[in-house]
């Protein structure tokens, strides 16, 4: 059925439909919509509603620029200089200011509650000019780049609604729409984790005062997050493997409380604290689409892949992903063979930004990283390209991707270093006897 007539069948036409009204939809929707499109954006709750990922980058200020929503997010925000790393094994601390990084433009970033950002994001889309709509649950979407996508979406009353649409952008996040729909979504096999997280009270702060650093504790068996949010609400995570959850016993909340008090620097900062939310876990943490675009879609943010958020990226791979793909679409609509060129080239530059923060990741519980996390080295100016990562400056130069190739090789000389019994300590590379086993505190059991 023709676009022109498909409004005969009871069926809602527009340019472009998004399905999900997370920071990637309503990013799309926003710039899509001041580009004069027809945008309809679906989301299934209202907000605001909880959502974890609260940790943004310096390179969000960018696209917040772009959005115009640069006073806005600073309202709602806890300013974040930089990120902390504590190691009991280590027997201290380091923190990276995001101020010392190669990028310069972008120098510090926000601690946001989602509920609020979220909800200031699909506001603005809905300002620009899209047909942006709560409540609303895609149910199905039958992908004709001829004919038009034909999607159906059901609302909180019960009623179906019918959409015809030129171009579909899957920005469900998490609930992966399109890829479960066409089995393409795949485990990471490099990265099983899961995680339980809360928000709390009465939290110490790491110093004197807040500073408003992410501080990321790591022990044996993966790392927990300490996320300081406005209204002295602190929201702490810790993200694990399988075979860690596999040895809860009690409730969620149970374990989750023993876990932080396993731990000695965590459990010095909970001490007077109190959960103030119901404790969540997630699981199956890390995935990917097997395919990210076809002929007359794409998939935004964590709807193909989610990563590891222990360098609090996922915001910022969303928003950056549909900023992209919000150009291929409106570039499609109006030349097909470009629009698919350049569909393409966002599928490489999407990957190759998962691939530069997946190396990390990958490698976040091994002795090796760990050391050199905590006994940082500036040669070849190793430390600021480190934190131009962490800053989520993806898509440098070549220039500035030099000192992170220097940090590679080095890491590849320090685990050859590792295999003979050698461990980076802040004199220098010191011969360690082996490690005892790792035993999981009783508490946590």
């Amino acid at each position: 059925m023709p676009l022109d007539a498909a409004a005969l069948a009871g069926e809602t036409l527009c340019d472009v439909l998004i399905v999900g009204g997370g920071p990637a939809g309503s990013t799309a929707a926003t710039l899509l919509a001041e580009k004069g499109r027809r945008v309809v954006l679906l989301e299934k709750d209202h907000h605001p509603r909880f959502h974890i990922g609260e940790s943004l980058l310096p390179l969000n200020l960018r696209i917040f620029e772009r959005l115009g929503l640069q006073e806005e997010i600073a309202a709602i925000g806890m300013y974040k200089p930089g990120a902390r790393f504590v190691s009991d094994e280590h027997g201290g601390h380091t923190a990276f200011s995001f101020a010392a990084g190669l990028n310069q433009d972008y120098t510090y970033a926000y601690q946001v509650r989602r509920s609020e950002f979220d909800q200031v994001l699909f506001a603005r889309a809905r300002a620009a000019g899209a047909d942006a709509r709560e409540g609303m649950r895609v149910l199905d979407v039958a992908l004709d780049a001829q004919e038009g996508h034909r999607i159906t979406a059901r609302a909180e009353d019960g009623t179906m609604h019918a959409f015809r649409a030129r171009y579909v952008i899957d920005a469900s996040g998490r609930d992966t729409f399109l890829a479960s729909t066409m089995g393409t979504k795949a485990r990471n096999p490099h990265n099983n984790t899961a995680a339980l997280y809360g928000h709390f009270q009465g939290v110490a702060p790491f110093a004197g005062e807040e500073d408003g650093n992410i501080t990321v504790h790591l022990f044996d068996e993966g790392w927990f997050w300490m996320i300081p949010l406005t209204g002295g609400v602190m929201s702490i995570g810790v993200v694990s493997n399988p075979a860690f959850f596999k040895r809860r016993r009690g409730s969620a909340e149970e374990f989750f409380l023993a876990t932080l008090r396993a731990v000695p620097s965590v459990a010095r900062r909970i001490e007077g604290a109190r959960l103030v939310s119901e404790v969540t876990t997630t699981g199956n943490y890390s995935y990917a689409s097997k395919v990210m675009q076809g002929d007359g879609w794409l998939m935004a943010g964590d709807s193909y892949a989610f990563i590891d958020p222990v360098f609090s990226s996922g915001v910022l791979l969303a928003m950056a992903s549909a900023e992209m793909g919000a150009d291929v679409a409106h570039t499609w609509l109006d030349d097909r063979a470009r629009g698919a060129a350049m569909a393409r080239a966002f599928e490489r530059k999407v990957k190759r930004a998962i691939g530069s923060l997946s190396w990390l990741i990958y490698r976040i519980n091994t002795p090796v990283l760990r050391d050199m996390f905590m006994t940082p080295s500036n040669r070849f100016r190793m430390r600021e390209g480190l934190i131009s990562l962490l800053a989520g400056d993806v898509h440098a130069n070549s220039n500035r991707q030099m000192p992170v190739i220097a940090f590679k090789a080095a890491y590849r000389m320090l685990s050859l270093a590792h295999r003979f019994g050698y461990r980076l300590r802040p004199g220098g590379l010191t011969r360690v006897p082996p490690a005892a086993p790792s035993v999981t505190p009783s508490a946590a059991r």
